[in-house]
């Protein structure tokens, strides 16, 4: 079993699709992100399948030297049906990995399974874990492989979702499932993923900049510094600098948003946040100090770090009329700081 340094649990959105863009080549080398499509209901067939293609194939652009994992888990039944053809395509065109997991339609499940036997690329197996694990769902796993072709490679993405401070068992409870679904067929990869970024409200920035502990990697230390034999072939994964349930958003209408958005560092156990306007007369200024408060962190790596580091520090000195950012921006400076700097410390 093999796999990679680092599963960045991404959403198909242009932000995140820039930020993994951005990515030095050697970080690159070490990173294989599970893209997740967002949820499209109501929207009426021929709009749907533009939306679902562009997302797909702007992904599988991005992904064509590399694999990946690609997922769609809020999926209904017209975006399922979108998805077969959506999937078939990919397959010629990327070594993007189709996932399904226990508790999906049963639709979505022959689709993904169709589209890995096509592929050759090799499936996700993605099986969530909100709390305590039920030993009940090492079965619903094992009959879902029973169905997987055996010529096609098998990747288990073990899912935790959100995981702060009211998880104190969570280390715990990797290890059961774990104990459980490890020794059910060869995985290719195994990864634990988890979001231990907070949900941000403008209050919680009103003084200042603030640090939130970075709960899912104290996790994912425990989880390590154990002796279970399969251990050192587990890869990290998480959801970056947004909430876990943030990939089950509906895309923005572009119709306005908060007046407020937040620049995001990560550092060795904490999140830092600091406040940013989105329009106003004092925008720049603030956007500007708010930077300069990130980069004159102890802990700040230099501009060379990555390209979200060296944003900062532009945006900080002032450099040219505009380039105080957007929210899609700060998204991806956040997102490239925040991974380049994962595979720094995994590697460490």
């Amino acid at each position: 079993m093999s796999g990679p340094l680092y599963v960045p649990v991404l959403p198909t959105r242009p932000h995140a699709v820039a930020a993994y863009q951005q990515l030095s080549p050697a970080v690159q080398r070490s990173v294989i992100p599970l893209w997740n499509l967002p949820p499209h209901p109501g929207l009426p067939l021929d709009l749907l399948t533009a939306l679902i293609r562009r997302e797909a194939h702007a992904v599988s652009r991005v992904q064509r030297h590399r694999p990946g994992w690609l997922d769609a888990p809020f999926a209904d039944e017209p975006q399922l049906g979108v998805l077969a053809g959506v999937m078939s395509d990919l397959g010629e065109l990327s070594p993007l990995r189709p996932v399904t997991g226990p508790g999906r339609p049963e639709p979505q499940q022959a689709t993904v399974l169709e589209a890995a036997r096509l592929s050759g690329s090799g499936v996700g197996i993605r099986v969530t874990l909100p709390g305590e694990w039920d030993d009940a769902a090492a079965r619903t796993v094992r009959d879902l492989l029973t169905r997987v072709d055996p010529a096609v490679e098998t990747d288990l993405l073990l899912d935790l979702g959100a995981v702060r401070a009211d998880r104190p068992d969570a280390g715990k409870e990797v290890l059961r499932a774990l104990d459980a679904l490890m020794p059910l067929t060869p995985w290719r990869t195994a990864a634990v993923l988890s979001g231990g970024f907070p949900e941000v409200t403008a209050e919680m920035l009103e003084q200042g900049p603030r640090a939130e502990p970075r709960t899912d990697w104290h996790v994912w230390r425990e989880l390590t510094a154990g002796s279970r034999d399969y251990i050192s072939w587990l890869s990290y994964g998480d959801y970056g600098i947004q909430p876990a349930r943030s990939i089950g958003r509906e895309p923005a209408s572009g119709r306005g948003g908060p007046a407020w958005g937040v620049l995001r560092y990560t550092a060795e156990d904490s999140f830092v946040l600091v406040k940013v306007l989105a329009r106003g007369e004092d925008r720049t200024a603030v956007n500007r100090a708010a930077a300069r408060q990130l980069a004159e962190l102890p802990g700040f790596r230099g501009a060379t770090a990555s390209a979200g580091e060296t944003w900062l520090r532009d945006c900080a000195r002032g450099h040219g009329s505009t380039g105080t950012g957007n929210a899609a921006v700060w998204l991806r400076v956040g997102n490239v700081q925040h991974m380049a700097y994962v595979v720094r410390s995994l590697g460490a």
